[in-house]
This record gives C-alpha cells, sequence and structure tokens, in this order.
C-alpha cells in the first residue's frame, strides 16, 4: 500500500520501519527533520508537509503526542484534510481523548474521507518488534481494508466498537497499566524493606496469581535501575488525564486513577517526567527512604 506517516517519535520511528520492512511504500513527515533523515535513509520517500503525505497515499497514519497535535495534522493548514484525497482512509493511532478523535473522524467523514482510531499498547520494545496490541474503533469494512498495515505493526488488532471506542478501551489499558505498576511498586519497596532480595520475590510471585505482563517487564527494570523510557511518565500521566476527563463527561468515579495520576504529576515536577513508567516505584520509595535494588 501507499502509506503516509506522520510522527516520527519515540514510536513513529520502528513503526514505520516496520511498514517499510512490510514492502509499503512509505511517504513521512514529521516537524524534527532529523527523524525525517533517518526514515527515509531505510527506504522512505520525503513528505514536504502532512498535506503533501497525504496527498502521495491511499492511508495516512498519525502517531502523535495527544489530542491538539493529531488535529493540528490533520485538521489545521498544510494538514491531512488539505491533502487527502476523497476515499482516502486516516488512521489516527495515537494515545487521545475519545471526543477528540470523534472530532477528527466526524471532519474526515464530512470530506468523503475514511477514519479509524488506532491507537497501541507495548511501548517502544513491542513497536521495535512488531508486537503492539492494537485497539481500533470504527466501520468494520475500513478496519478490513486496514488490517493488512495492522499486520505489519502488531501482534493483535481488535475493532472494539465504533470510533472513538478504540481510545476508550486504550485508556482502559492505561488504566489497568499504572495501577499494577503503583502496586508492584509498593510490594518491591514493603520486601525491600523488609531485607529481602527483590529480585527473589519477584521470581517467586510471578508464576502465581500476581503474575502478569506488566510484572514480567517492569519489575527487573526497577530492580536493575533502567529507567530508560520505553513509555514515558508525562505520556502516560497525559493518557490518566484524558481517562479522568471522559469519566468525569459519563460521571464515573476512578479513585485509583486519580491517585495514579497525582504520583505521576509528583514524579514530573521532580524532573523524572521523562523516565520510564516504571520509575514510579521511586515515588513509593521516596516516601519510604529504600531503594529497591538487587542484594
Amino acid at each position: 500500500m501507499k502509506v503516509g506517516f506522520i510522527g516520527l517519535g519515540i514510536m513513529g520511528k520502528p513503526m514505520s520501519r516496520n511498514l517499510i520492512k512490510a514492502g509499503h511504500e512509505l511517504v513521512v513527515y514529521d516537524v524534527v527533520a532529523e527523524a525525517v533523515d533517518e526514515i527515509v535513509a531505510a527506504g522512505a520517500a520525503r513528505g514536504a508537509s502532512a498535506q503533501d503525505a497525504a496527498a502521495r497515499s491511499e492511508i495516512t497514519i498519525t502517531m502523535l503526542p495527544d489530542g491538539p497535535e493529531v488535529e493540528a495534522a490533520v485538521l489545521g493548514p498544510a494538514g491531512v484534510l488539505a491533502g487527502a484525497h476523497p476515499g482516502a482512509t486516516v488512521v489516527d493511532m495515537s494515545s487521545i481523548s475519545p471526543l477528540a478523535a470523534q472530532k477528527v473522524g466526524a471532519a474526515c467523514t464530512a470530506r468523503g474521507i475514511e477514519f479509524l482510531d488506532a491507537p497501541v499498547s507495548g511501548g517502544e520494545p513491542k513497536a521495535i518488534d512488531g508486537t503492539l496490541a492494537i485497539m481500533v474503533g470504527g466501520r468494520q469494512e475500513v478496519f478490513d481494508k486496514v488490517l493488512p498495515l495492522f499486520r505489519s505493526l502488531g501482534s493483535s488488532a481488535t475493532l472494539t466498537g465504533p470510533v472513538g471506542a478504540g481510545n476508550v478501551t486504550k485508556l482502559a489499558n492505561q488504566i489497568m497499566v499504572a495501577v499494577n505498576i503503583a502496586g508492584m511498586s509498593e510490594a518491591l519497596v514493603l520486601a525491600s524493606k523488609a531485607g529481602l532480595d527483590p529480585e527473589v520475590v519477584f521470581n517467586a510471585v510471578k508464576g502465581g496469581l500476581a503474575g502478569s505482563t506488566v510484572l514480567n517487564a517492569k519489575a527487573p527494570m526497577v530492580i536493575g535501575r533502567n529507567f530508560k523510557p520505553g513509555f514515558r511518565i508525562r505520556l502516560h500521566q497525559k493518557d490518566l488525564r484524558n481517562a479522568l476527563l471522559a469519566a468525569e463527561a459519563m460521571k464515573v468515579s476512578l479513585p485509583f486513577t486519580s491517585l495514579a495520576q497525582q504520583i505521576l504529576i509528583a514524579l514530573m515536577n521532580s524532573g523524572r517526567g521523562d523516565l520510564d513508567h516504571s520509575a514510579i516505584a521511586t515515588f513509593i520509595e521516596d516516601l519510604a527512604k529504600t531503594e529497591v535494588r538487587k542484594a
């Protein structure tokens, strides 16, 4: 397929590389010229703007930090809608508010352009190896059309409902991940304070009911003091903010989500916003004056 790809950040770069490896023709654009240079060197064509990338593509993917950036890239001057042809498809794979996704989707529909919201889970490691979990909102026929692209990017792609449903599903995912990391952090800090080797505790519990993909991915990072970002704290805070805003609109109480978001804000204020979200553990460590570290 001829694909426009807009947004070559920590996730967009490896995703675009995987599409090139799968044989798709890519036209890429990002406001950071160096990022474009890198993917052009990998085999993509250079887009002069989001408009230009869309004009040269059947399907245009956006992978951007938040709703305002998606709206600017799709709806703004020299944006995707200025270049996309009627009958083309826009797939926003960013994690944004469901309401923002519906706004962008409605604008696309008004121009005769199909739209899917398709946020992903798995962070940079799974973006690199092409095993992302993709949660999609939109029409079945459009999902079927884009499915070959999703298969180049992820190990699963699930149509969860109409436009906006993909991002509701992603927010649910982000709530589970954040609360899971926070619970894991408290447990490992408690074990460390008691004089136990946290690695031994991790190995003891990971095969039981407490075991999870989150535990297996994040406990070794905390124990090894490796907070290189696969998914940054500031981005997870953004997702929880969007979850809380959606919950407020629907009159849903999310007490644990609210607490997790406050922890993430505190970490951002202490200069740790660009660390991996496994660094939630450092907030609990600060309270206990104990560091989780292999004995």
